[in-house]
C-alpha cells in the first residue's frame, strides 16, 4: 500500500517499509485452483494463472565493514543542477487500463475486463457519467475512504474471483481487490515506466536498475524485458511472493531480477559500503510504514538521507534517480529543492511536478479532465 497513518508507540528510528499487501479484500466469492493459485475471473476470461514457484525470497546477509551505517545527510557542494518546472507527467491509459471518470469523491477505472469504483478525494468536481454507469461497475470498494483504510469490495452484478491477469507495456501481472483498495498496479507510474523502458532500450548497453519499495514487480518486469538487471527491494514478502506470480503469469522467471525482501534503507546502506552502484534508481516510498523486523519509517524524517544514499550508489554514467511521492501535505516544490540539493555538483537536470491521470470515457478515446495523483522529482544527467 502507499502509506500508512497508524503512529507506533515511542521514537521513531530510520527505517523503511514497503507498500504491503496486508490482509485481502472480504468477497463474496473467491476463485481458487485445487493447489491454491490464483484463478481468472469471470469464469475463466483470459488465460488462467500459472502458478508460481515456491518463493524463495533473498535474505541480504550482513558484511563486514568499517563502521555502522551512515546516519547523517552529507553536506554537498558545487552547482545545483539545472530545473524544469513544473512538469506534468500524464497517464491517458495503456493497453488494459484507462481511467473513465471522476468525481463526487470518487473515480471510476477499467482494469482489464473490469470496471471498478474506488474513493478519491482530489475528484472534487461533479461526475461526467450517467449515475447508472457508475452503479453497474463490476466491484465497488466500500469502507474506509483514507488512501489505506480497510474495506471491502461490492460486486453489483456477479460474484469475481480473487484475481485477474492483466498487462500494462511489457509486464503481465495479477490485479488483486485488496482490503486496502489497491489492486496491485499504480498506473499513473507508467509515465516512469515509459522513460525508463526508453532509457534502458537505447542505452547500448545493459543497464542495472534498482527498484526501491518494489511492491508487485510491475516496474521490475518491464526493466528487465527491456534488458536491464534488476535488483527489487521490498519489505513484505507478501508483495515480493505477489511479484513472483507475476513473474511466472509473463514466462519471465529467465529475467534477471534479484527479488530482495529487506528493509529498503538497510539495502542502500549496505550497498553504499559494498560500492555498489545502479544506472536508474526508482524510490516510491510511504509516508509512513514499517520494515520486516519493525524498522520505522517517516518520510519527513527519512527523505533527505535516503535520497542522499541513492546519489552514492548511482553510477558515473547513471540514466536517473526518480522519486515519487504520494498523500502528502505538499508541494512538489519541496521535493524538487530537496533533489536539486542532493544532486549538487552531480551536473544535469532535476524535472519535478505532479503525475497525473487523463479520463479517457467509457472506450478510453475521449479525453477529459486530469486527476492528480502524485508528486514526482527526477534527476536525469542531461
Amino acid at each position: 500500500m502507499k502509506d500508512k497513518d497508524r503512529r507506533p508507540k515511542g521514537k521513531a528510528g530510520p527505517a523503511t517499509s514497503s507498500r504491503g499487501v496486508q490482509g485481502r479484500a472480504v468477497q463474496p466469492a473467491r476463485t481458487r485452483s485445487p493447489q491454491g493459485a490464483p484463478q481468472a475471473s469471470r469464469g475463466g476470461e483470459g488465460r488462467a494463472p500459472i502458478k508460481a514457484a515456491p518463493v524463495k525470497v533473498v535474505a541480504e546477509k550482513a558484511i563486514a565493514d568499517a563502521g555502522p551505517p551512515r546516519a547523517e545527510v552529507r553536506i554537498r557542494t558545487g552547482a545545483k543542477p539545472d530545473e524544469r518546472v513544473p512538469i506534468i507527467l500524464e497517464t491517458k491509459g495503456a493497453r488494459d487500463y484507462h481511467l473513465i471518470d471522476s468525481g463526487d469523491g470518487l473515480k471510476l477505472e477499467q482494469y482489464g475486463p473490469y470496471r471498478i469504483v474506488r474513493p478519491e478525494a482530489q475528484a472534487l468536481w461533479p461526475k461526467t457519467l450517467p449515475s447508472h454507469v457508475w452503479e453497474n461497475a463490476d466491484s465497488i470498494f466500500t469502507g474506509d475512504t483514507d488512501e489505506d483504510g480497510m474495506g471491502r469490495w461490492r460486486f453489483p452484478r456477479q460474484a469475481l474471483g480473487e484475481t485477474w491477469p492483466m498487462q500494462i507495456l511489457d509486464a503481465e501481472f495479477y490485479g488483486r481487490f485488496t482490503a486496502f483498495r489497491h489492486v496491485g498496479v499504480f498506473p499513473e507510474q507508467l509515465a516512469h515506466w515509459s522513460w525508463m523502458k526508453e532509457q534502458i532500450e537505447t542505452a547500448g548497453r545493459p543497464l542495472k536498475v534498482l527498484n526501491l519499495f518494489g511492491y508487485t514487480g510491475v516496474a521490475s518486469l518491464i526493466a528487465a524485458k527491456a534488458g536491464a538487471e534488476v535488483t527489487h527491494v521490498d519489505a513484505s514478502k507478501k508483495a515480493i511472493g505477489w511479484a513472483r506470480e507475476n513473474q511466472a503469469l509473463g514466462r519471465a522467471e529467465h529475467l534477471p531480477i534479484r527479488w530482495i525482501c529487506e528493509d529498503a534503507m538497510k539495502f542502500i546502506q549496505r550497498e553504499e559500503r559494498r560500492g555498489s552502484r545502479y544506472d536508474i534508481i526508482l524510490t516510491d516510498p510511504p509516508k509512513f510504514g514499517r520494515g520486516p523486523n519493525g524498522e520505522v519509517w517517516q518520510l519527513f524524517d527519512h527523505l533527505a538521507l535516503m535520497l542522499d544514499i541513492c546519489r552514492e550508489i548511482l553510477s558515473p554514467e547513471a540514466r536517473g534517480l526518480v522519486l515519487t511521492a504520494y498523500s502528502i501535505r505538499a508541494s512538489f516544490y519541496s521535493i524538487h529543492e530537496l533533489m536539486r540539493e542532493t544532486m549538487r555538483g552531480r551536473g544535469g537536470a532535476v524535472e519535478s511536478g505532479e503525475l497525473i491521470l487523463r479520463e479517457g470515457g467509457l472506450d478510453g478515446n475521449e479525453p477529459g479532465r486530469a486527476l492528480s495523483t502524485s508528486l514526482f522529482s527526477r534527476w536525469v544527467p542531461k
